[in-house]
């Protein structure tokens, strides 16, 4: 359990919940495209016909720490020192940690047809998904059990429930305009898991006899996990091998009105992993005594992972992918355009409202996002961007202050730095197109979809045509 939480929490040194980089959301960037499947990401007349990042950084990360153990994890993380003192214990007060990362490191995109402006996309990403609610009490007990009252019965101060998942997404997308202001897209993705740990602590306490010099401990829950030790992780965790296989599937469609109101939907990663490989599910209804508690720290801490690893048993189980609901409109205005995004968890805790408001000059934006996250957060995200129609370059944050605090408390090696939920979020990509130029009928003399006898007219008009006829 204490290798769980810290290897989380240390996530913040990196990377804020649920946060999807909203200000690329209806930029036609090759991201807005994979993200938002039914997006173009080529301009007529003006883009070549393939892009690709060229495996150069096309990556998001995202976590942060809300509660009471703020300066805790800002210790953890900016001065590398896991160290309690000072937190309030014996309330069960609950913190919050969340964090995700969604890392492109491969994709390939094409323009497909001309007629219905069809475009085809494969990409290969790494994901991770995390939310832990946990104790200040489940933090004080491994770092020193002497901060606990002696005889005194503590109830309820290890309840503790979170989850992280990790896997590869292997993915085909698809759009075409159904006419020239709707579109549809899809996105079908193969998975192979990566970790998995889930846990839920249900009920707990503890008693401390100092005569005895003993430690009376009891747990409730269960714990799943495809491994039974973080050292047990090493590189070879990390390449895809389809051990715990999965599959997702995302839909989405946008609509341009007479007035240049863009509205966009996008149901996303809806799909499941099968962990199956080297998995156990642990089910805990034990009390555990533990004794020679005088200058033992290290004995304790090993004595309550031997009550998760002693009830190890093999189990294979599905999870879901964290799928969302994302609801996007905008107008431009000149050189502003204001947008409003909102994203909805569907199995998971969580969601996003955020107001971007993008400022165009040429081929630069910046764009400065409002974001209340529905989990309590309220974060200012900022992003650059250059952008021309065979090139992009895009970098920003979607929690400015605390990854501002968090750099600098790093730097400076002082976790004095900073106040408020602790964290940190970055974002960039880089984008080329190549080959042709993807022209209009009567500028060119080949055109893909118009002199192309393989064009196989449109794919969504023929699967809505069957759902019809039946």
């Amino acid at each position: 359990m204490k290798k769980l939480l810290l290897a989380l929490l240390a996530l913040t040194s990196f990377g804020v919940a649920n946060a999807q980089q909203y200000a690329l959301f209806g930029t036609r960037t090759m991201f807005d495209a994979f993200e938002n499947p039914s997006q173009k990401s080529f301009t007529l007349d003006s883009s070549r016909k393939f892009s690709s990042n060229f495996l150069l950084p096309y990556f998001g990360v995202n976590a942060i720490n809300k509660g009471s153990s703020k300066y805790i994890v800002r210790r953890l993380t900016q001065e590398g020192q896991y160290n309690t003192a000072g937190l309030p214990i014996g309330t069960g007060e609950i913190n919050h940690f969340f964090e995700n990362s969604n890392i492109y490191v491969a994709t390939f995109r094409l323009f497909k047809s001309y007629k219905y402006q069809k475009e085809m996309g494969f990409s290969w990403q790494i994901r991770s998904d995390a939310h832990v609610d946990y104790t200040n009490e489940t933090l004080a007990i491994f770092d020193s059990f002497e901060r606990f009252t002696p005889n005194k019965q503590y109830t309820g101060i290890f309840d503790t429930k979170g989850y992280e998942q990790s896997y590869h997404q292997f993915s085909f997308t698809y759009r075409e305009n159904w006419n020239k202001r709707l579109a549809f897209g899809l996105k079908a993705s193969l998975l192979s898991g990566i970790l998995y740990n889930k846990l839920d602590i249900s009920n707990s306490y503890l008693y401390i006899d100092p005569e005895a010099s003993s430690m009376l401990i009891g747990l409730d829950g269960t714990y799943s996990a495809n491994f039974t030790d973080f050292n047990e992780v090493d590189k070879k965790n990390f390449f895809p091998n389809f051990k715990n296989p999965g599959l997702s599937l995302g839909f989405g469609t946008n609509y341009t009105t007479k007035k240049g109101l863009f509205l966009m939907a996008n149901v996303k990663d809806l799909g499941f992993i099968w962990w199956r490989s080297n998995t156990q599910r642990t089910t805990i209804n034990r009390s555990k005594l533990i004794e020679n508690l005088e200058n033992n720290q290290s004995n304790t801490n090993q004595e309550i992972k031997d009550i998760f690893l002693l009830a190890e048993q093999p189990k294979k189980f599905l999870a879901p992918t964290n799928a969302k609901l994302d609801v996007y409109m905008s107008k431009r205005y000149g050189f502003y355009k204001p947008a409003l995004a909102v994203s909805k968890n569907l199995f998971y805790k969580g969601g996003d409202v955020a107001f971007v408001n993008t400022f165009i000059v040429n081929d630069f934006s910046g764009s400065v996002t409002p974001l209340y996250n529905l989990n309590g957060v309220f974060m200012v995200g900022l992003q650059g961007k250059y952008q021309t129609p065979n090139f992009e370059l895009f970098l920003g944050t979607d929690n400015l202050v605390a990854t501002s605090f968090q750099a600098l408390g790093t730097i400076k090696n002082d976790a004095g730095v900073g106040s408020g939920p602790n964290g940190a979020s970055f974002y960039m990509g880089v984008g080329i197109k190549f080959g042709n130029v993807v022209n209009h009928p009567q500028f060119a003399d080949v055109i893909p979809g118009i002199n192309d006898s393989s064009d196989g007219g449109s794919f969504f008009k023929s699967l809505f045509s069957i759902f019809k006829r039946k």
